[in-house]
């Protein structure tokens, strides 16, 4: 069975399934390159106008495959050819992996230009905690659980949440989580504004896919513009901000769906976008 499920609906949204239940998803090398392919994937796909992403079992991301680390780390380190490894060249290629990791999963997650929902179905920690955070929106199970969890194995952290954490809570709030590894549930998570809705465990995939079918149903390439702006302000100036958004507004306002919602303004009805 594959470590990671993609089934594309006829509503437009593409459902991405983390497929190692008896691990609760911990991310192997193998489930890291399926979902980055996947995501690329549905990047590329115009049929796809938005992804959801979730985890099959009590899970829906633990983290970094802790029993697999070690192994990797000392089959890199044992690479090369003839005497000890140079520690600076192993450290120079385990970074360059990650770092592709990190690009194929949480930043494509982060700038895909069409909407990126994660539906929590359990237990989202370290790694998995940061990917769902690279998600635009977080649909929550009641049984969800949310740590950074690296203190505990004395890691600083990756997949993007130390930058992403911050943003949603709050810098100092951040750092207590990152120092502590403190298991919040999903109550305080909804509190402290990490995820956007907690709804009953029974019924996620129900609500979340309805959710992720209405924003495929809207203006995708529009949405894909507002990350682009919503992003972009994230770092720059209120100036440099007001630059992109008059430029991205009036590309906006050439597009199928602009028109066709100018349309069915005036002809007081429901606009039909097409997500161009």
């Amino acid at each position: 069975m594959s470590e990671v499920l993609l089934e594309k609906r006829a509503d437009g949204v593409a459902l991405i399934t983390l497929n190692r239940p008896d691990s609760l998803n911990a991310m192997s090398d193998e489930l890291v390159v399926l979902l980055g392919e996947y995501l690329e994937e549905c990047d590329r796909d115009r049929t796809v106008r938005c992804v959801a992403l979730t985890g099959n079992g009590r899970g829906f991301c633990a983290g970094g495959d802790v029993r697999g680390m070690q192994s990797r780390n000392d089959a890199t380190a044992g690479s090369g050819e003839g005497g000890p490894p140079n520690p600076v060249t192993v450290i120079d290629r385990l970074t360059a992996g990650l770092r592709r990791s990190h690009d194929a999963t949480t930043l494509k997650l982060h700038t895909m230009p069409k909407p990126t929902v994660a539906l929590v179905n359990g237990v989202a920690v370290g790694a998995g905690l940061s990917l769902c955070l690279g998600a635009d929106i977080r649909i929550v199970s009641d049984k969800a659980r949310f740590g950074t969890a690296f203190r505990n194995v004395g890691l600083s952290g990756d997949f993007g949440g130390t930058y992403l954490l911050p943003r949603l809570v709050g810098m100092g709030l951040a750092r207590e989580l990152y120092f502590t590894a403190e298991i919040i549930d999903a109550a305080r998570a909804l509190a402290i504004g990490l995820v956007n809705r907690v709804v009953p465990h029974e019924d996620l995939l129900k609500e979340g896919l309805e959710f992720c079918a209405k924003l495929a149903a809207g203006p995708t390439a529009s949405y894909g513009r507002m990350k682009a702006n919503l992003n972009f302000g994230e770092t720059a100036t209120l100036d440099a901000l007001l630059d992109q958004e008059a430029l991205l507004m009036r590309i906006s306002g050439f597009s199928v769906d602009s028109r066709e919602a100018v349309r069915a303004f005036m002809e007081k009805r429901e606009p039909q976008f097409v997500g161009e």
